[in-house]
C-alpha cells in the first residue's frame, strides 16, 4: 500500500485526507482495458500532484501554477461528493456535467472555458506521462464551451490624462506614479511584466525595455516614447538607493502588485474618477495602436500574444471607428442630402 504525501500545499488546498491506494482495472467510454494501472497512475490526487510538479519543473510562472492549483481545487469540490477519485472513473459525460455545473453556479463563460482548458491540459499530460495502452482520452469527445466575444473596455484617454495630472512631479512618488502610468499606456505590458523590470532591462538611450519575464516565460522587447523615457529618467534621478528594481515602494522595497493597485486607487481618487483596471491600460494601448494604423501582427509581437485571437476583440471595436468614419463622410448620404 502507498500513502500519498507529496506536496502538502496541494493536499491541504484540496482538503483531501491521506488515502490508501490499490491496483484496479478500469473501463472508460465503453473501452475495456486489459492492462491494470499502478496506484500512482490511477489515483487522481497523486496525478494532480505529479502534474503540478511537472509544471513547476518547466519553470512556469507562479501565476500559472496558481491557476492550475485553483482549477484542481474547483474540480475536486465537484468530484468528492460523487466519490470520483481515480482517472479511470472519468468519462466524457462526467466532464460535460462538470461544465454545466459551473454554468449553474454562475461561473462566467471565460471561467468555464478556463476550467475546460485545465482538464484538457491535465489529460494530455497524463497520456504523455504514462502512455496507457488502448486508452481513449475522454476530452477528445468534449467540445470546448463557447465564449462570447465581449467588448473590452480600455482606460479612457480623458481619465488617463486626469490621473497623470494628479501626480505631483515635485515629489519622487509623483514622478514614479507618472512614469508608471506613461509606461503602461506606452507599452501595453502586463502588470506582472511591469513589476518585474529591473534597471538593467532599460535602454533609455534607444527608448526600449527588455521584458524577461513575459507570460509563459517569453522574452520580448518593447519600446517607449521620448516623453515616457524622460519621465522614467526624472524618476530615477530622484532615487538615492542602489536597488536593482525599476519600481520601488515608499519604504524602498520592490513594488508589489498590491502596491501598484494602491497607486491606481490613489491617483483615481485624486482625479475624482473610478479606479481603472490595470488591464485597462493594456487595452488602451492595443486600441490606440490599431486606430493609428499598426498592423495586428506587429501589435501581437509588441503585446506578447501567442496568436492574434485576443486581438480580434480589439479589432471589433475599431470596426465601430470605421463605421463612424463612414457615417461622417459617406458619399451617397452627402450626395443625396441625408
Amino acid at each position: 500500500m502507498i500513502s500519498i504525501v507529496h506536496d502538502p500545499q496541494i493536499n491541504d488546498s484540496l482538503n483531501v485526507e491521506q488515502r490508501i491506494i490499490n491496483y484496479q482495472g478500469f473501463q472508460v467510454d465503453g473501452v475495456d482495458h486489459i492492462r491494470e494501472l499502478g496506484s500512482r497512475k490511477n489515483d487522481l490526487i497523486a496525478c494532480f500532484d505529479s502534474f503540478i510538479n511537472d509544471r513547476q519543473s518547466q519553470n512556469l510562472s507562479a501565476g500559472t501554477i496558481q491557476f492550475y492549483r485553483t482549477k484542481i481545487k474547483l474540480l475536486m469540490k465537484y468530484l468528492e461528493p460523487l466519490g470520483v477519485s481515480h482517472i479511470s472513473e472519468f468519462t466524457s459525460q462526467l466532464i460535460r456535467d462538470y461544465l454545466i455545473y459551473l454554468e449553474q453556479k454562475n461561473h462566467n463563460p471565460g471561467g468555464i472555458h478556463a476550467a475546460y482548458r485545465f482538464i484538457k491540459a491535465f489529460f494530455n499530460w497524463w497520456k504523455d506521462e504514462f502512455e496507457p495502452e488502448n486508452w481513449k482520452n475522454p476530452m477528445d469527445k468534449v467540445k470546448p464551451p463557447k465564449v462570447p466575444v465581449e467588448i473590452l473596455e480600455p482606460v479612457k484617454s480623458e481619465n488617463a490624462l486626469l490621473m497623470l495630472s494628479a501626480c505631483d512631479k515635485k515629489t519622487i512618488l509623483g514622478l514614479r506614479d507618472c512614469a508608471i502610468l506613461l509606461t503602461l499606456m506606452d507599452t501595453g505590458i502586463r502588470a506582472s511584466e511591469l513589476l518585474s523590470i529591473n534597471r538593467t532591462d532599460l535602454d533609455l538611450k534607444n527608448g526600449k525595455m527588455v521584458i524577461k519575464k513575459g507570460k509563459g516565460g517569453k522574452f520580448r522587447i518593447v519600446f517607449i516614447s521620448n516623453r515616457t523615457r524622460d519621465s522614467i529618467q526624472s524618476y530615477l534621478k530622484k532615487r538615492t538607493d542602489y536597488l536593482p528594481f525599476l519600481w520601488i515602494s515608499k519604504t524602498k522595497s520592490h513594488l508589489k502588485y498590491s502596491g501598484l493597485r494602491q497607486i491606481m486607487r490613489r491617483r483615481a481618487k485624486d482625479a475624482n474618477i473610478e479606479t481603472p483596471s490595470l488591464h485597462g491600460f493594456r487595452r488602451y494601448f492595443a486600441l490606440q495602436m490599431l486606430r493609428n494604423g499598426v498592423d495586428v501582427f506587429s501589435l501581437q509581437k509588441l503585446m506578447g500574444h501567442s496568436d492574434i485571437q485576443i486581438l480580434r476583440r480589439y479589432l471589433q471595436q475599431t470596426e465601430e471607428d470605421i463605421r463612424s468614419a463612414h457615417k461622417l463622410g459617406g458619399p451617397v448620404d452627402h450626395l443625396l442630402g441625408f
